[in-house]
């Protein structure tokens, strides 16, 4: 319990763990407030075993009542206020450091799981750390606190009673601990439901259009169906193995108070404790019921601090990239890789491969799927880290340069295309917030979108569903293209960006990808003939290796897979149906 404490403590920035901490000090003095109706309670037995009783011990008893209650109320508000603010803005904070962290962590980590995972811990742990885990830890804390200071109250008048109150806490500790023991292995199983419940969530959502289209409703509902019967499991074995133990510990509880209470009275009526003393010592016991019984429904729910802190820090403790390199402006922009090999997971993606691409030249790179050339162009511009060679950008290996310079010199345009649910307009300026309204609508021009988003209900200041879904797939490669031409990086990288294009669209995003790549190094990813025909240069990249390289003649002079390529597009091209 106590380590589980000082790790969510640990979690917490400075200026919020000392909020915490100054709210654990208001909870000593609230204690000491509370432990004063024990001395209100007294002054009026103390009146009645004198036999003097007046009004004068009852308006003692009144004041010191209602300064125990007042001061309870304000530092309760104080502290509520406390571990609120501190709660909200660390896990505020611990949300900015996650996509600060993210934005440095290879794309290799970046999958399904992963993303499940992120979406978790960014929704479902932050909010449990900032609503619910605060509570428990404040409420666990004032919980031990009060203990602590009714203990020392009951030391201070019987150290008898004292011993059996001290018992009764290690016992309670020990079936806290035992019950903190029972739940740990169940613990993995309900993270691992959690993420695979927010994976499945996401996925049906984002694939209900393909998955109403092969009719295959019932087969992804039985997967998230699935998903959340797994959850609804892994939550009630969870339950099942606390709430013995909870019953345990209230038991412990109530049974402490009993014999604090039993004892008092066997003291009294043997005569060695005073008839004040035997009622001050029943009160603190049920005061001390009061605040193990509180904190015992709470302790049982330090898991989930526990396990929400740890899947935070499992995702903070990704090693990134060293991304501390210089802010560099190379001479030119020559790349060059030089016997480089790449795995993942285990298997090797990349393998010995040496190439050099000049400035200003357009590369293609062909081959089967899976052969390893967007792996290329992802190592090129430093998505993942190589494990053998090195890749060089104007004769500086990329390793060398700051993350944000060496992006400078890359604009992406992918065939899967990401718009974010916002205006038109800040889709296009994206990269550059600021960027006046004249630039934004001159790449919209030179991307050949400026029409159709004209056409829009509001123009430019359109609001366009997440991930782009109220737009046709031409439509978002265009704008894809102004948001690259906004950016005017020197180096453009094209994978399959016509791939899934109709052929009505085909003819405008061609012309906005020749106004993005003017004057520009160019290396595409593409299947289509007509694309890479006129590219300077062909690489033909087959299991992670180069198999051919040379331009469209060369490579049509020998066989080879490059040829085999060609020959099969011009067969599909001529094939018609029979009259």
């Amino acid at each position: 319990m106590i380590k589980t404490l000082k790790q969510f403590f640990g979690f917490c920035n400075r200026k919020d763990r000392n909020k915490l901490y100054l709210a654990i000090v208001l909870g000593v003095v609230r204690a000491i407030f509370a432990a004063l109706r024990i001395t209100a309670i007294a002054a009026v037995v103390q009146g009645l075993i004198d036999g003097n009783m007046t009004s004068r011990h009852i308006w003692i008893s009144l004041g010191i009542m209602l300064v125990s209650v007042l001061g309870q109320v304000a530092i309760n508000l104080k502290t509520t206020m406390l571990q609120c603010e501190a709660g909200y803005h660390s896990c505020a904070q611990k949300r900015i450091e996650i996509a600060e962290h993210l934005r440095y962590l290879p794309m290799g980590f970046f999958n399904k799981n992963s993303l499940g995972a992120i979406t978790n811990v960014t929704t479902n742990t932050m909010e449990a750390l900032a609503d619910i885990a605060t509570r428990i830890v404040m409420i666990t804390t004032q919980g031990i606190l009060t203990t602590a200071v009714i203990a020392c109250f009951v030391f201070a008048f019987d150290w008898r009673i004292g011993i059996v109150l001290l018992a009764g806490i290690l016992l309670y500790v020990c079936f806290n601990a035992v019950m903190q023991r029972a739940v740990r292995p169940a613990a993995p199983r309900k993270q691992r439901a959690d993420e695979e419940l927010v994976a499945q969530v996401i996925e049906y959502v984002q694939g209900i259009a393909e998955v109403k289209n092969y009719s295959m409703t019932d087969d992804a509902a039985k997967k998230l169906e699935a998903a959340i019967r797994e959850k609804q499991a892994s939550d009630t074995s969870m339950e099942f193995k606390v709430v013995p133990w909870v019953t345990v510990q209230n038991i412990v509880t109530k049974l402490t108070g009993v014999a604090m209470s039993v004892l008092s009275l066997k003291l009294y009526f043997d005569g060695s404790m005073p008839l004040l003393y035997c009622i001050m010592m029943m009160v603190s016991s049920f005061m001390v019921y009061e605040s193990l019984d509180s904190m015992s429904a709470f302790t049982s729910l330090l898991r989930t601090v526990r396990i929400s802190v740890a899947k935070t820090k499992e995702i903070l403790d990704m090693p990134p990239m060293d991304i501390d390199g210089d802010d560099i402006s190379p001479e030119n922009r020559d790349i060059e890789l030089k016997n480089v090999g790449f795995s993942y997971d285990k298997r090797k993606i990349i393998d010995g491969v040496s190439l050099h691409i000049p400035e200003k030249s357009t590369t293609a790179f062909v081959g089967p799927s899976g052969g390893g050339k967007t792996t290329l162009c992802h190592l090129m511009a430093r998505f993942w880290d190589v494990q053998e060679g090195e890749v060089t950008l104007g004769g500086r290996n990329v390793k060398d340069y700051s993350f944000d310079s060496l992006m400078k010199n890359f604009s992406f345009v992918f065939q899967n295309v990401y718009l974010f649910e916002d205006t038109v307009a800040n889709n296009i300026r994206f990269g550059e917030p600021d960027a006046p309204m004249e630039r934004v609508i001159e790449a919209a021009k030179k991307a050949k979108c400026h029409d159709f988003i004209m056409s829009l209900p509001k123009g430019y200041d359109t609001v366009i569903g997440e991930g782009g879904a109220s737009l046709s797939g031409g439509e978002k490669q265009r704008i894809s293209i102004a948001r690259a031409i906004m950016k005017d990086a020197p180096i453009i990288i094209l994978d399959e960006a016509t791939a899934n294009v109709d052929p009505e669209n085909e003819a405008e995003l061609t012309a906005a990808i020749e106004a993005l790549t003017k004057e520009k190094t160019i290396i595409m990813i593409a299947h289509r003939l007509k694309t890479v025909r006129n590219a300077d240069r062909i690489f033909v990249i087959d299991r992670g290796r180069i198999s051919q390289a040379g331009t469209h003649e060369e490579l049509m002079s020998r066989a080879g897979i490059y040829k085999s390529f060609v020959e099969g597009r011009r067969e599909a091209a001529s094939w018609k149906l029979a009259g």
